[in-house]
């Protein structure tokens, strides 16, 4: 699929083109809430007109700087996992003559009508979205626009012809999942995070898998999700679990930070681990590392996430051709000390 990049438009040319005020204009821009649906539709179709009609401009043409932006969006606290890719992001754009406008964190929350306003933004020409909390419609629109765009980490499966960059986090499962099954665990606790996340989907799906292939099937007592994967929320679930009549012998948990809290319940209960119990992360960030004992995970590719973004976002703004729009990077499973035989 071959996708380009619109030079451009000002708020006048929008203006001209249907015949409403520069003042209305901007406050359909600006997401204002004193606007008439229907003039909010007409504002966005002339846009998305102009941007099909508009000339073809090529990333790292003689552009001022000032006008060679990527809008990089990630409503999410920039902690060790989101600040990775963001920081990924950052350096692949300077390295391109790109730089970054970077919305995150609380205030990338309350701006929840800024996509359709990208295309009137003079100083960016594309934007990266890491785990957009944007319904499918929504980002379907602003392709409708014709603004360049590329998602990190999906929430949801993207639509065929939105380009998007992911984790193998089935495959990572998988792969856990039959360590622990070869290690002899068959009683196994999964802490997962939303589960209307496509990623808790995927990681659950690969971490039973090779249990059911050993014959044991998934048992909702031993699942358990949260929509917050803090430390604090490991520590809660891993509790319930471990409380059970018949507790697990094997923890898996959504990210590293909730595996920590585990281990932090296990503690508490005078648990061994791995002598008593078994636990595993995900995402292999710096925390993993530091734990005692250290933590079992999956590695994912956070810093490649990020710089894959930003070269399909590249090839998009030269107008080059792009087979593959959904991009999975592989995942590494790292065995360390927090996984052992079951008990």
């Amino acid at each position: 699929m071959k996708q380009e990049s619109a030079a451009r438009m000002t708020i006048r040319d929008v203006a001209a083109s249907t015949g409403l005020s520069i003042a209305t204009v901007s406050r359909v821009l600006n997401g204002r809430d004193n606007v008439a649906a229907g003039t909010r539709e007409r504002v966005l179709a002339a846009m998305a007109d102009l941007g099909r009609n508009a000339p073809r401009r090529r990333a790292g043409s003689a552009a001022p700087r000032a006008d060679n932006g990527v809008y990089v969006r990630c409503p999410y606290v920039l902690s060790d996992y989101f600040g990775l890719i963001v920081s990924a992001v950052i350096e692949a754009l300077h390295a391109r003559g790109m730089h970054a406008v970077v919305d995150a964190g609380e205030s990338a929350w309350r701006h929840t009508d800024v996509l359709p306003t990208l295309v009137g933004w003079p100083q960016v020409r594309g934007a990266i979205l890491v785990l957009p909390s944007e319904t499918e419609s929504e980002l379907t629109r602003l392709r409708d626009l014709g603004f360049p765009f590329v998602i990190v980490d999906p929430q949801a499966a993207p639509p065929a012809n939105i380009a998007a960059v992911s984790a193998a986090n089935f495959a990572g499962a998988r792969r856990l999942g039959a360590h622990l099954v070869e290690l002899g665990h068959r009683r196994v606790g999964v802490l997962g995070g939303r589960p209307e996340w496509r990623v808790s989907g995927d990681r659950l799906a690969g971490y039973t898998a090779p249990l059911m292939g050993a014959g044991v099937f998934p048992s909702e007592e031993l699942l358990r999700s949260t929509d917050d994967p803090t430390v604090e929320e490991g520590y809660r679930l891993a509790g319930e679990l471990l409380d059970l009549p018949q507790p697990p012998t094997a923890l898996v948990a959504f990210n590293d930070k909730m595996a920590v809290g585990a281990l932090r319940a296990a503690a508490a209960r005078g648990l061994r681990v791995p002598a008593d119990l078994s636990v595993a992360g995900f995402d292999d960030i710096e925390l993993s590392r530091v734990t005692d004992p250290a933590l079992t995970t999956v590695r994912q590719p956070l810093n490649e996430m990020g710089r894959m973004a930003v070269s399909l976002l590249e090839r998009m703004l030269n107008g080059g051709e792009i087979d593959a729009l959904h991009v999975e990077l592989a995942t590494e499973l790292v065995v360390r000390d927090s996984t052992g035989p079951a008990r």
